[in-house]
């Protein structure tokens, strides 16, 4: 068929507009819908028109929807950015709290000389991934200690994890230890065992003395060849690991007595740790008292509680067979009974007011007895109570008036009057 003259031009136009359209180049719309009216030109040449027409409303259409989808995408993004903004100061702010936690003063309370020195000794062994056993009686904190060394260590980026060896049943050591493969059991699941898991951090072992015979050559085994193999597997995997125990058993007369393992004694204890009992932390059972009161008065919703100097003379007379845990119990307990906003001898348990210390210290004037030295004259037991805030506090007089249950300027005008100032 023979293409007239102004249907070269009209093809012509169609080329040029397609070829505009493949390079992403904006095309004349409206010269393109022109070609579509009635008379613009032969039929199969006007069809061809709205066939690129419609083509070319398609395309929009998508480069719409692509629009669309590319601002969503930005919106989406700056709302991660945001969230991921949020997360790094809550991980900031975490950090923190948990730096200040594990500072001697701080969560880990401490302050006489025999606390002192034990800290000086943590952070010296936690820069190096050595083998450590913990000493002391129960409740005097050895895992408290455990978890200070391991955040200042070099794997304070790794896991803590902490076993209770008397927690884990004899028929249970080994999976819960070293793991377990699929299929040794109807409806077991793989699993890493709690060794495994510590790889590459710290693993915390509590109460190693209670540990059978048998489980202890399966540890040793583990300790010597750095690698553990899960029940139901003979393939070992390599673990890194750091291991701090701790008991309240004297260990040498269990290896004497044969109920521990020699060599598993001397792989333990490449250094050693002891920890007083609380009775020995001098003005520390005041700090550790008011931070357990200060914490517990928050998560119960109640004004702050103070000591009163009644309760601090009795607090440092107690024995404290319970040690921190016994004296964190006493602390929740007048933090939930305490009727006003300060601690008195009827607010402490029977048991400390009845005990030998608490009979020895008060005068038998019933419920409302005092002190001995603070029966006598009230100004020099006063003198007396600030001098010893302010050594427990340091010398800083704003911990010691927080001890105190007054302001700071209340205790700088009891200073002046006590160095005869006016």
């Amino acid at each position: 068929m023979k293409v007239q003259p102004e249907s070269n031009t009209l093809y012509s136009l169609l080329t040029r507009l397609c070829g505009e359209l493949s390079l992403g180049n904006r095309i004349d719309v409206d010269k393109l819908f022109s070609l579509t009216k009635e008379g613009a030109g032969p039929d199969e040449l006007v069809r061809l028109a709205e066939s690129f027409g419609m083509m070319l409303v398609r395309v929009e259409a998508r480069d719409f929807q692509n629009a669309q989808l590319i601002q969503q995408l930005k919106s989406q993004n700056a709302e991660l950015e945001a969230l991921h903004q949020v997360l790094i100061k809550r991980n900031e702010a975490l950090e923190k709290t948990v730096d200040e936690m594990y500072t001697p003063g701080q969560g880990v309370i401490g302050q006489s000389s025999a606390m002192r020195k034990v800290f000086e000794l943590a952070q010296s062994i936690a820069r190096r991934p050595i083998n450590t056993l913990i000493l002391g009686a129960t409740g005097t904190g050895k895992e408290v200690l455990a978890r200070y060394m391991h955040w200042h260590s070099p794997r304070r980026n790794g896991p803590f994890i902490g076993v209770n060896c008397t927690a884990i049943p004899e028929t249970l050591f080994e999976s819960t230890m070293f793991g377990i493969e699929k299929g040794v059991a109807t409806g077991v699941s793989p699993r890493k065992g709690l060794v495994e898991e510590s790889s590459g951090g710290t693993l915390f072992l509590d109460e190693l003395a209670e540990m059978s015979l048998a489980n202890q050559a399966k540890l040793l085994r583990v300790l010597e060849l750095g690698e553990v193999t899960r029940v139901g597997s003979s393939r070992p995997v390599s673990v890194d690991l750091h291991l701090i125990s701790a008991t309240n058993a004297d260990l040498e007369q269990a290896v004497r007595e044969g109920r521990f393992r020699e060599d598993l004694y001397y792989r333990i204890n490449v250094v050693e740790l002891k920890l007083p009992p609380l009775c020995e932390r001098g003005d520390d059972i005041l700090l550790l008292a008011q931070s357990f009161l200060e914490r517990f008065c928050a998560e119960m919703g109640r004004e702050r509680l103070v000591l009163s100097p009644a309760v601090q003379g009795l607090l440092l007379r107690y024995s404290w067979p319970g040690n921190v845990r016994e004296l964190n119990n006493e602390m929740r307990r007048a933090s939930a009974l305490t009727e006003g906003n300060r601690i008195e001898l009827s607010d402490l348990s029977e048991r400390i007011r009845c005990s030998e210390a608490g009979r020895a210290y008060m005068r038998g004037t019933g419920n409302d007895a005092e002190p001995a030295e603070l029966s006598f004259n009230l100004q020099h037991a006063e003198d007396m109570l600030i001098g010893r805030a302010l050594k427990s506090a340091g010398g800083s007089k704003t911990k010691a008036a927080a001890l105190l249950g007054i302001t700071r300027e209340g205790l700088r005008k009891k200073l002046l009057r006590m160095e005869g100032k006016q």
